[in-house]
């Protein structure tokens, strides 16, 4: 592609059909660079009626592996969080902002490190996660961390400023609630491990108290 200007996923995104369609669409993305890297396409799966909606940042390097969203030790703690909060697991849709992991690497062969997309990618990811929200409907959004919340409420969203509060937004043309929390990949990430996780399930119960 000639430039970052050119990036979209828009002609891949079929004008019709649920879930599955979307799926199958999303596998054969070229709308930006980062598909030639990437293992596959990571689409969101889940409860296609879930009243809640979990959008993170990219797929990590196992998801990217398994091509599914929160396999690895962000989602496995995601899972337990969301259970103390009240909330079900098994109820949710998990997504995220961009489907392709983005990865550097400082030798051939060695482990794959992540890298953070930019906000252009996730602006041409964009369509999926429209699509994605049309079809599913949420009640309530929870914002996974930085780049998740850019993608959806622009480049000024600082998640430390909003963490934990109910937000009404329109979102791709729809009128959503969100409540935004940190990525479960920075708790793992933390100094203090058991506070930042504290932190999480905390605001998810914020969620889980929207939703009642």
């Amino acid at each position: 592609m000639a430039s970052e200007d050119a990036y979209t996923a828009e002609p891949f995104v079929p004008a019709r059909g649920g879930l599955t369609a979307l799926r199958e669409a999303a596998a054969d993305c070229r709308g930006c660079p980062l598909h030639r890297d990437a293992t596959q396409t990571v689409f969101g799966t889940g409860n296609a009626h879930a009243r809640v909606m979990l959008i993170g940042e990219q797929p990590g390097d196992q998801e990217d592996r398994r091509g599914e969203p929160f396999v690895g030790p962000a989602g496995k703690l995601l899972d337990r969080a969301l259970a103390e909060a009240g909330i079900d697991p098994a109820d949710a849709y998990v997504t995220n902002a961009v489907k392709h992991f983005k990865f550097t690497r400082a030798e051939p062969h060695k482990r794959r490190v992540h890298k953070s997309p930019t906000r252009r990618e996730a602006t041409a990811c964009g369509p999926w996660l429209a699509a994605e929200l049309a079809l599913v409907e949420p009640e309530l959004v929870v914002v996974l961390g930085a780049t998740a919340g850019k993608a959806l409420l622009g480049s000024s969203f600082r998640v430390t400023r909003v963490r934990g509060t109910v937000l009404e937004e329109e979102i791709h043309g729809r009128p959503e609630r969100l409540v935004p929390t940190v990525h479960p990949s920075a708790v793992l990430r933390a100094d203090d491990r058991e506070t930042a996780y504290r932190g999480l399930v905390s605001d998810l119960k914020v969620a889980a108290q929207a939703l009642k």
